[in-house]
């Protein structure tokens, strides 16, 4: 996906901070949420993203310690969907 798209789906969909379901090529999908740092406009100009897991969502919200989320390329990127829209597709 292109950063453009991806910055498509929070205009439209979503915020960041809000978990998301995020597909990709050559790996299993991961669920997250997409984080706002001081890098934020950098890593999003290269098409990284920074995405706190389900795992560590509680603890992040309580730190805002960004070592708890990894990058991903948006280029490996294969679809974005609200957490909550696959709860209500799987019903």
């Amino acid at each position: 996906m292109t950063n453009e798209r991806i910055e498509k789906f929070f205009q439209t969909k979503n915020k960041t901070n809000n978990l998301v379901k995020v597909g990709f090529k050559s790996r299993n999908p991961v669920e997250g949420i997409f984080i706002e740092t001081p890098d934020y406009a950098e890593l999003k100009s290269k098409n990284f993203w920074r995405i706190v897991t389900t795992q560590n969502v509680d603890q992040y919200k309580k730190t805002k310690d960004i070592n708890l989320s990894r990058i991903f390329s948006g280029t490996e990127m294969t679809s974005l969907s609200n957490v909550q829209d696959v709860l209500d597709v799987r019903k």
